[in-house]
């Protein structure tokens, strides 16, 4: 039962930023769970590292890995070259790629806009597009086409202090989740986010490398922790399997509850 809940045997997906990260994570999840997986970045000896150390770890399933680059139209053309020519069937993608840049307001960068909002909204949006033929074609009214695009609780709620174009491009992925969610549907595509907290990975690395400071940052998280390998893998294998099939337009939290705390009981002083 569980196999045939959460299995993804016989399913081919690609993982955009697959070398490091929650991408690294998912890419192993999948491939724990059956599925033929390319991972991508632009860092080809990054990916081609995780893919080698995924495939050496006794997973059922399968990692290949190319570099791309998600931030020009041409990187994104050349990515859905490469994806065609490795296969005929692509039922999973994951928009995992993108950029963060964290500087105090006041001397915040214009280009930091511009770069920003392009790899983690225009790029993101580009590469479902183009790749939507691909995914179509594999779709059907019991088991859609899915795309799982990476939020962040900081799309969510006003947690980006210093990280203004970053956590703005992630509550437009939100919003952009959603728009094809209700438009993709009809193609029996399923399109949902993950609004992930804190987990280790490059992007988090000056809060999180250490496990002292992994720890310090857990004990803001109403959970008491930061972000597990499986509980990114959990979540993605649940919308990309046959339990989540009929899940979509979804920002899904895995942020260990981040985005309903608050400052506290307005009332409780007067409650003591």
């Amino acid at each position: 039962m569980l196999q045939d809940l959460f299995g993804l045997n016989g399913k081919t997906a690609l993982v955009t930023g697959g070398g490091t990260g929650i991408g690294a994570m998912i890419a192993q999840g999948f491939a724990g769970a059956g599925a033929r997986v390319l991972i991508c970045s632009r860092k080809l000896e990054v990916v081609e590292a995780t893919a080698a150390q995924i495939n050496a770890s006794g997973v059922s399933g399968t990692v290949e890995a190319f570099a791309a680059d998600v931030s020009t139209e041409a990187g994104i053309e050349a990515i859905v070259a490469e994806v065609s020519s490795r296969t005929d069937t692509l039922n999973i993608l994951v928009n995992n790629a993108g950029i963060t840049w964290g500087i105090p307001l006041g001397q915040f960068p214009f280009k930091a806009w511009e770069k920003v909002m392009g790899i983690n909204v225009a790029g993101l949006f580009h590469l479902t597009q183009s790749l939507l033929p691909m995914l179509t074609e594999s779709a059907s009214d019991a088991d859609p086409a899915r795309v799982v695009n990476l939020g962040s609780v900081m799309g969510k709620r006003p947690m980006g202090d210093g990280a203004y174009s970053y956590a703005a491009s992630k509550a437009a992925v939100h919003h952009l989740t959603e728009i094809l969610a209700k438009e993709l549907a009809g193609k029996r595509v399923t399109v949902n986010a993950l609004a992930p907290g804190p987990f280790q990975s490059n992007m988090t690395a000056f809060a999180t490398a250490s496990e002292e400071q992994a720890t310090a940052v857990g004990n803001d998280v109403p959970l008491g922790r930061i972000g597990a390998p499986s509980d990114a893998q959990g979540a993605t294998i649940f919308l990309c399997s046959k339990a989540g099939a009929y899940v979509t337009g979804e920002i899904v939290p895995i942020d260990g509850g981040l985005h309903v705390s608050t400052s506290g009981n307005i009332f409780a002083a007067a409650m003591d």
